[in-house]
């Protein structure tokens, strides 16, 4: 097989790979659980992010006739009563509806459920699931930022790759996945970043969000990694970028992300920050 060819493969699978297993362990991946009701096994999805302006549907996709269920939530890190609302059946599935929050804002809930001998059924058995709430995304911003933060994981394990089997490409294929970096993360993250939490920026120096922090880092050493290719190829350096980026993608998904303070109105992880590098003022206010 043609060496380039052979890259393009093992590039492909270790990117597929390291984004399927980066969004199914995130955090605002659906939870999932598994219950037996009425001698039946039902494999459910507890959902734990919502967007938009609606109340949040936790659903159970459970096609029975009668099913008493209730949906127990409270404000997340809050010491407050469980509020309760019923789940109610659409279509083939049973519905029960958490009240919408500010962006970054999250609620902790459990569900419960009567069986037909009595006995309490609790989602999750133990421990609540927590759901965390953003704005709406356009997806004229969202798609191409998904897009290009693909491509740009692609092209940078191809880089190491080429680099690995020591040939010229890895310069280019290096400055390539550095432009779609650039373009994903550095411009479209933060305009995703506003329009979900209504901050563009969470990260250093302003605050602690992991997702902008772990895109910085990868885009740091992505520009080193091509100022030092420039003139002279050096591989080592494109592979140890490519090696950090890889790393990134192996942290979950929106873990240590945006949330909000619900006593202050605030959210914690960081200030208003834009590109290029202009402070604007500090956190979410009520």
């Amino acid at each position: 097989m043609n060496k380039v060819v052979l890259a393009w493969v093992i590039a492909i699978v270790v990117t597929i790979t390291a984004v399927i297993y980066q969004r199914a362990t995130g955090p605002t991946y659906p939870k999932k659980e598994n219950i037996t009701y009425n001698n039946q096994t039902y494999k459910l999805k507890l959902l734990r992010s919502s967007g938009g302006e609606e109340d949040a549907p936790v659903e159970l996709k459970m096609n029975v006739e009668n099913l008493n269920a209730n949906i127990f939530y409270k404000k997340f890190k809050i010491n407050e009563v469980y509020a309760a609302a019923p789940f109610t059946k659409e279509g083939e599935k049973w519905v029960g509806r958490l009240p919408n929050q500010p962006p970054a804002g999250k609620l902790e809930y459990y569900i419960e459920i009567k069986n037909t001998d009595g006995q309490t059924i609790r989602l999750p058995e133990s421990g609540n699931v927590v759901i965390r709430y953003k704005g709406l995304v356009p997806t004229y911003i969202l798609a191409p930022h998904v897009l290009f933060m693909f491509i740009a994981m692609l092209l940078s394990t191809l880089a190491a790759v080429l680099a690995l089997l020591k040939l010229e490409q890895q310069r280019l294929y290096g400055q390539l996945s550095w432009l779609f970096l650039l373009l994903g993360g550095m411009i479209l993250g933060p305009l995703v970043q506003k329009f979900a939490f209504n901050e563009y920026w969470a990260g250093i120096p302003y605050g602690f969000d992991l997702t902008d922090n772990k895109t910085l880092i990868g885009f740091v050493f992505w520009t080193i990694a091509v100022a030092l290719n420039y003139k002279t190829p050096r591989p080592w350096v494109t592979i140890v970028a490519s090696l950090v980026m890889l790393a990134i993608y192996s942290i979950p998904h929106s873990m240590y992300g945006s949330e909000l303070d619900h006593n202050t109105g605030k959210i914690i992880q960081g200030g208003l920050f834009i590109l290029p590098f202009i402070y604007y003022g500090h956190s979410l206010k009520k």
